[in-house]
């Protein structure tokens, strides 16, 4: 593409006039960042920075990928239909209008979420409407610039490889001005072509997020205090309303961050992986003297943890943490009650700790291991519905704080988690155990294992190709990691144990340690993930130090 002959087409032809007016404020180095390539539809569909450009996420580049989903899904369904939500991000409700308007104009049926509404609810309401599709129009945890569009299959599972595939081939065809047939969204709601979505779905969706209890008439302190954080995000509805309706009474809400607000005001990183984000949260949960402290990422699938510690401050939980602790009080309330399957199955992704298939074991629960993603996970509960084993399925996460209990949704659920997060908290509360002391416990029975994530950004396109040249260097050989010799290299890039063919590789290396290199789908960022495994948390923090400062010394 030449970015600069593109550039002058936009300036020709957009009529929109806050993106007319930032081109014509580009410098040189921002019209190639903005026109160097098309915004990327990958599995995760499309996310980028807000703003003008075919690199950038604004109504046109929204519209000409709802017109390729719009062809994709005429071609393969006689009356296509679409089910269409969007989370508290900047843009996030025109781009989610432009979406309507686009399907609607290419005989797609539309759904239209007529709030601001998490993901998992998309999912949801995509397979309870029987629909051809979904989209969601969210960045999830990104900064605010960032905005993004998920698209989902009749499954309710975000679209994999080979359909995404196919969704690309067809927005490559239509040209960005020209190829586009789009109409009025609010006329297309009084033909009825755009329907919104009624309040008995989200009823529905709650439902059958407290179906997911283990407790089966248990003895529980439901009256444990509980902070809650939405992040200025899509969270607050839902997941009050069911803590609420499952008997939590003594909630108390970040003020600040309660409402949706997509400049994220006091906490511009609106994760939950990350302290800063929860820095309000803590500082509320101290004054009230809070047990537990959830908070939500903006589009409600991922969920931060901290608990209160022995000292009175507050201890976070890595999603890892949350994630063991989960599958041990899922698996050990199913067996206890004797409702586990027969073939029960627990999914996590290949970053996700080595540790949790320790635990799954000790229940007699077989682990698949899927690449980074939790559309994978959602795909592998479709395959086992395929084979008539859809209840086998008992839990599923990812060591980025995404967790999901039963099949009712094909993505994390913020909300479901919180509850369960709340319901195992209250739990062992009432038997005078702590999370931290049952995850001492976990560690005791099969043994210490730290694990860490970190992220280093490659912006623009000259960070794009550094990258790129990262990734073949490691790829070229190499010999040990920290001292630690390396045993073995799974690649992949080919396919690997019959998984999609995926930009990652994982170093085995020797005392049970583990790194994993993987550019972010999604993000300008190629994130190292480390496993270490030793006699204690001293013991591995030290083991794990050592390995960074050689895989970070290969970044340079």
């Amino acid at each position: 593409m030449d970015y600069r002959q593109e550039y002058e087409r936009w300036l020709a032809r957009v009529t929109d006039a806050e993106l007319l007016e930032e081109l014509r404020r580009m410098d040189e180095p921002s019209v190639e960042d903005a026109f160097y390539r098309d915004l990327a539809f990958g599995t995760g569909g499309l996310r980028g920075v807000i703003g003008a450009g075919s690199n950038r996420m604004n109504v046109y580049t929204v519209a000409r990928a709802s017109q390729g989903l719009a062809d994709y899904l005429n071609k393969r369904f006689s009356a296509p239909a679409a089910v269409i939500g969007y989370d508290s991000r900047l843009k996030s409700d025109a781009f989610a209008r432009v979406t309507a308007g686009v399907l609607a104009a290419n005989g797609v049926q539309v759904h239209f979420w007529p709030q601001l509404t998490p993901v998992p609810t998309v999912s949801f309401a995509t397979r309870f409407l029987g629909a051809s599709a979904g989209v969601m129009i969210t960045a999830s945890h990104n900064p605010a610039k960032y905005n993004g569009y998920k698209v989902y299959g009749a499954d309710g599972c975000q679209v994999t490889v080979e359909a995404a595939a196919e969704i690309l081939s067809e927005i490559e065809k239509r040209d960005l001005f020209d190829g586009v047939k789009q109409d009025d969204f609010d006329a297309c709601m009084r033909d009825g072509r755009i329907r919104l979505i009624p309040d008995e779905v989200l009823t529905a969706f709650l439902e059958a997020v407290k179906a997911q209890s283990v407790l089966y008439g248990e003895a529980v302190r439901k009256d444990i205090a509980i902070v809650y954080s939405p992040l200025n995000g899509t969270g607050y509805v839902p997941v009050t309303r069911a803590l609420k309706e499952l008997g939590y009474t003594r909630l108390t809400l970040v003020e600040e961050q309660r409402l949706p607000d997509g400049c994220f005001p006091t906490c511009p990183y609106p994760n939950p992986e990350i302290r800063e984000a929860m820095e309000l949260g803590i500082a509320y949960a101290g004054r009230c003297g809070a047990d537990l402290l959830l908070a939500t990422d903006p589009d409600c699938d991922r969920v931060g943890v901290a608990v209160r510690d022995r000292s009175g401050g507050y201890t976070l939980l890595s999603g890892n943490e949350t994630g063991m602790l989960l599958l041990d009080y899922i698996c050990a309330q199913r067996t206890k009650h004797g409702t586990m399957p027969a073939d029960p199955v627990m999914i996590k992704t290949i970053v996700t700790t080595d540790m949790a298939e320790r635990i799954a074991a000790r229940y007699g629960v077989k682990t698949i291991n899927v690449l980074t993603g939790f559309k994978f996970i959602g795909e592998q509960i479709g395959l086992l519905e395929a084979q008539g084993r859809r209840d086998s399925y008992v839990f599923g996460f990812e060591e980025s704080y995404g967790y999901l209990s039963g099949p009712y949704v094909r993505d994390k659920d913020g909300v479901g988690a919180a509850c369960l997060i709340c319901e195992m908290f209250s739990y062992y509360a009432a038997r005078g155990v702590s999370l931290p002391d049952r995850l001492r416990q976990l560690y005791r029975d099969h043994g210490y294992c730290l694990n860490t994530l970190h992220s280093y950004a490659f912006d623009g396109s000259a960070g794009f190709a550094r990258m790129q040249a990262v990734m073949k260097a490691l790829r070229a050989g190499v010999a040990s990691f920290g001292g630690r010799k390396v045993l073995r290299v799974l690649d992949y890039a080919g396919g690997l144990d019959g998984l999609p063919k995926s930009d990652v590789l994982k170093f085995i290396l020797e005392d049970g340690c583990t790194l994993v290199a993987r550019p972010s789908g999604t993000e300008p960022k190629l994130k190292l993930y480390l496993s270490v495994s030793a006699e204690s948390r001293e013991a591995a923090e030290k083991a794990e130090a050592e390995l960074l400062k050689n895989a970070e010394a290969m970044l340079r």
